[in-house]
């Protein structure tokens, strides 16, 4: 029973979502350009374990999140914040991720318009 039990959890922990092609290809231009896994995870504001670990396809968080990070990084894809207009996607994932702060201004009107913005990460 209880090498059932750990087969289980073996499979589970091996089970990692993979890049979308299109993505990873993008992801792989750019370490080639930047000429490091580092410098591309600096740019990107993650470590370089998780460019590392989303190359070789065993990123245990949300690869789909993930994802659109490197989509609005590096090919573009942009959305529109009701504070900001139109930004890149990652930065409007990075702003979602910020604490809510009264005392700016932006960070105030940020925090009271993710919650119901059609952009919210949950929400997707």
């Amino acid at each position: 029973m209880a090498l059932n039990k750990t087969a289980k959890l073996v499979a589970k922990r091996t089970a990692f979502n993979a890049l979308p092609a299109d993505v990873k290809a993008v992801l792989q231009t750019q370490v080639a350009r930047f000429g490091s896994q580092t410098k591309v995870a600096a740019e990107m504001h993650v470590t370089g374990a998780v460019i590392s670990m989303l190359l070789k396809d065993k990123y245990p968080g949300s690869v789909e999140q993930m994802a659109q990070r490197i989509r609005g990084q590096f090919m573009g894809s942009t959305v529109v914040c009701p504070v900001y207009g139109t930004l890149n996607k990652r930065n409007c994932l990075d702003n979602q991720a910020l604490p809510q702060a009264f005392t700016n201004p932006l960070r105030a009107a940020l925090g009271r318009a993710c919650k119901t913005c059609s952009n919210r990460k949950e929400l997707q």
